[in-house]
């Protein structure tokens, strides 16, 4: 199954906002909608619907949080489509992205910004994907409740 990243539109928001993970995982994500309002009031946060085929099955954010750090602050895989590697494919997607979006921001630079992201620490399959992505645990969040992993850009 092809996986792409697109825009969320008047067209697919609602739906956006109506996928949901597993019961016991509500505690590892925001909610969707939180995450686009978000969004529509931030120029540095960018979304994107994930797709298999035609089929939306998750969604992701991320933040510029300055020049030399990115952070992913939403990934999610709504629970019917979890475990078929579309996460996977989704984020490695999406690391292309938010480097050709730095390469482009900061083009007359040397600067080439670290890409982060933090997971809830009992969400074991977050950490072993973003492991396999080449994440390095770096610490903690502000508030000492989310693992930090970081890929240097």
């Amino acid at each position: 199954m092809t996986i792409s990243l697109r825009p969320v539109d008047q067209n697919n928001y609602e739906a956006v906002c109506d996928l949901e993970v597993a019961p016991h995982q509500e505690d590892y994500v925001a909610s969707n909608t939180w995450s686009l309002v978000e969004a529509a009031y931030n120029r540095s946060h960018y979304v994107k619907a994930i797709y298999a085929g035609a089929q939306l099955v998750g969604f992701m954010m991320w933040v510029q949080e300055s020049p030399a750090l990115i952070s992913i602050w939403r990934f999610m895989v709504a629970e019917p489509f979890q475990n078929k590697g579309y996460g996977k494919q989704a984020m490695l997607q999406g690391l292309d992205l938010i480097r050709s979006q730095a390469a482009k921001s900061f083009a007359k630079t040397n600067i080439k910004p670290e890409i982060e992201v933090c997971y809830v620490p009992e969400n074991h399959i977050a950490k072993r994907l973003y492991a396999e992505l080449g994440f390095v645990e770096s610490g903690w969040d502000e508030d000492e409740e989310e693992v930090l992993a970081r890929l240097k850009g």
